[in-house]
């Protein structure tokens, strides 16, 4: 359990951070950024059950996503360290990854068949989901940048590629299953 009995440490009043394995790096350093990027995806997805609580099978699905996402933050923030014991450092799992996938088949299979590509939009639960996707793919590029430069598990990279999918299926589950979604319409509004 983690405990927090101080708030401010004003060692970031000089742009630097710790990483959970008591590393000092720079606020800007790519593996900040890209648990930074997956902590506002969290933040979304709370203003997202704002407007889910009707809908039980979301609303629930959404707070243990939530919780996957502390999960994926720690794992982003604790670079692999040669041997570590699987058992004391966390880090995101395959079976996570694949529970996201079978939440994205079980909503998919309820929806309308799209006809267009979907402009975020419709219900105030589904413009919120999709202002959460969008975020979702910013941590994904982020977490994407850091693999490129340095060690970052494959469950991790996978969880925000399929979590962003469930997104989008999430918001058009809250667009009347897909019937109030609002549709693209190429070169309709040009003169």
């Amino acid at each position: 359990m983690v405990v927090l009995n101080r708030i401010y440490t004003r060692t970031g009043d000089a742009g630097l951070t710790r990483l959970a394995n008591g590393a000092e790096v720079s606020k800007t350093d790519l593996r900040v950024e890209a648990y930074g990027s997956v902590d506002e995806t969290n933040a979304c997805l709370g203003l997202v059950r704002l407007h889910t609580a009707e809908d039980a099978l979301l609303h629930a699905m959404l707070e243990r996503i939530q919780n996957d996402l502390f999960d994926l933050g720690a794992d982003l923030a604790t670079p692999p360290a040669p041997g570590e014991d699987p058992e004391r450092v966390l880090r995101v799992t395959e079976g996570q990854v694949m529970r996201l996938e079978q939440e994205i088949d079980q909503i998919n299979g309820d929806l309308s068949p799209l006809t267009s590509f979907v402009l975020p939009g419709g219900t105030p639960a589904a413009a919120a989901l999709h202002q959460a996707r969008t975020v979702c793919r910013r941590a994904e590029r982020a977490a994407v940048s850091l693999a490129q430069v340095a060690d970052v598990a494959d469950p991790a990279l996978k969880y925000l590629n399929r979590l962003s999918d469930l997104l989008f299926v999430a918001a058009r589950r809250a667009n009347a299953q897909g019937a109030l979604d609002v549709l693209w319409r190429p070169g309709a509004t040009r003169g």
